[in-house]
């Protein structure tokens, strides 16, 4: 296998581009800091993530007392202080039944990121995360990442009715996956091409043109069913092209240690051990660009999470607890609640570990963290809590609460899609759609 040193392959890049460098000057692009990524001479990317933790909150101990900037963090915040600058927080948004059943910890949440009263899993249009991946996720190895920490393999990223985008339970697999042998370090020496994708590849390239006959015979509704399929194709053949392609330089990167073992259990701090774990993993990935778009699953809408030593798991105490008369909420329910959000706030450690350009890698990113329903035992979608991290880059602005006041929750799912670079001037149906941006979150 013919193997290319770095430079060589680079500096032919460029002058094939039409840019005459020297040496010195090639040392200098691949050194840059900030405004572009080593070695390619781009603008650092801007990522886009969603975080979702099941059944719900404690109202009195997650909403914040104000609005604006000057608020106190309530109990169940309070371990994100550290990131309150780069927080907004949203409550008071509502998913809009308009007569369609609420489907228990389903409705909820694929309202939110569908923009439309969902009564199942049938869904009717892509997630939002698929539609800014649509626009963002181009020259990625892989188009999203989809993680579920808890073990239960269960993905709220839709491409279509039925198609939800699978997700990875392990650690360990994920690792593989990642940083296995097909990962080709961006900051080594030389850069060997893996024969196994030139293979594939070159299968692809094969058919190319008994697919071009097959679309050219076929009628109008079944050329659209084979576009859909082709597409899916072309999407596999971009990545590969990708992998034959040496990876650019990735200042301060070091390849993550095999976490070993997977961390097994519905247990909260087990669960919480293996979220650590892919929250790791997951930043390393972005750190090298494998992927601009991901979604994690702390616990399923219908959480499976339990205490240690316990058979209960939190969905049954959400409707099995009596409230506290004391306190007047459902004490063992707020343990999940509060641990939700310490895991939250542990993802977020991991994210901004990463130096970036200026800042780190948070400042890069626009994350959406959201869970299926406000109160659970009601199965309630009303005031469905939700909160921004990151700056995308200077795109988003932060540190603040804002009340919805009952407004459609798809108001959310717009902002993000606009903030990402999407043309989309309204989104939603029926009572759900908007045409109204968050202004408060867009620079």
């Amino acid at each position: 296998m013919t193997k290319f040193s770095r430079r060589s392959v680079l500096r032919g890049t460029i002058a094939g581009a039409g840019i005459g460098v020297g040496l010195p000057l090639l040392d200098m692009f691949l050194d840059s800091n900030g405004e572009a990524l080593a070695a390619t001479g781009e603008r650092i990317p801007v990522r886009f993530g969603t975080w979702i933790w099941g059944c719900g909150f404690i109202p009195q101990k997650w909403i914040p007392g104000a609005t604006g900037s000057e608020y106190l963090m309530p109990e169940d915040l309070a371990p994100l202080e550290p990131y309150r600058d780069q927080l907004a927080i949203l409550s008071g948004f509502d998913v809009k039944l308009d007569g369609v059943p609420n489907k228990p910890h389903i409705t909820g949440c694929l309202g939110l990121r569908t923009g439309i009263p969902v009564p199942n899993e049938n869904v009717q249009a892509p997630t939002l995360d698929v539609l800014i991946g649509q626009k963002i996720a181009a020259g990625t190895r892989f188009r999203s990442l989809e993680l579920s920490a808890s073990g239960v393999q269960r993905s709220y990223s839709y491409r279509a009715a039925n198609s939800p985008n699978p997700s990875e339970t392990s650690s360990l697999a994920l690792y593989r996956r990642l940083f296995g042998e097909a990962f080709q370090d961006p900051n080594a020496m030389s850069f060997e091409p893996d024969a196994r994708v030139m293979a594939r590849r070159s299968v692809l390239s094969v058919i190319k043109d008994d697919r071009q006959k097959l679309m050219a015979n076929v009628g109008a509704k079944d050329r659209h069913r084979l576009e859909e399929y082709f597409t899916s194709i072309r999407q596999i053949e971009q990545q590969l092209d990708l992998q034959l392609q040496p990876p650019a330089p990735v200042k301060d990167f070091a390849r993550p240690a095999n976490p070993g073992a997977d961390v097994e259990g519905e247990d909260m701090e087990t669960v919480m051990a293996n979220h650590r774990l892919m929250a790791e993993l997951l930043a390393k990935a972005l750190q090298t660009n494998q992927t601009r778009v991901f979604n994690v699953l702390l616990s399923d809408t219908a959480s499976n999470l339990r205490r240690k030593g316990e058979t209960t798991t939190h969905h049954t105490l959400t409707h099995e607890e009596k409230d506290d008369p004391a306190l007047g909420y459902q004490k063992q329910c707020a343990y999940f609640a509060t641990q939700s959000m310490v895991a939250w706030k542990e993802f977020l450690d991991e994210i901004s570990k990463i130096p970036e350009g200026d800042g780190t890698l948070l400042d890069n990113c626009l994350i959406l963290a959201h869970s299926d329903c406000s109160i659970a035992k009601a199965h309630a979608v009303e005031g469905i809590p939700a909160m921004v991290a990151g700056n995308a880059g200077g795109r988003i602005r932060t540190g603040f609460h804002l009340d919805g006041k009952g407004d459609s929750i798809a108001r959310i799912g717009l902002t993000m899609q606009q903030a990402m670079g999407v043309q989309v001037d309204k989104w939603g149906l029926l009572s759900m759609e908007t045409n109204r941006t968050i202004s408060e979150l867009m620079v």
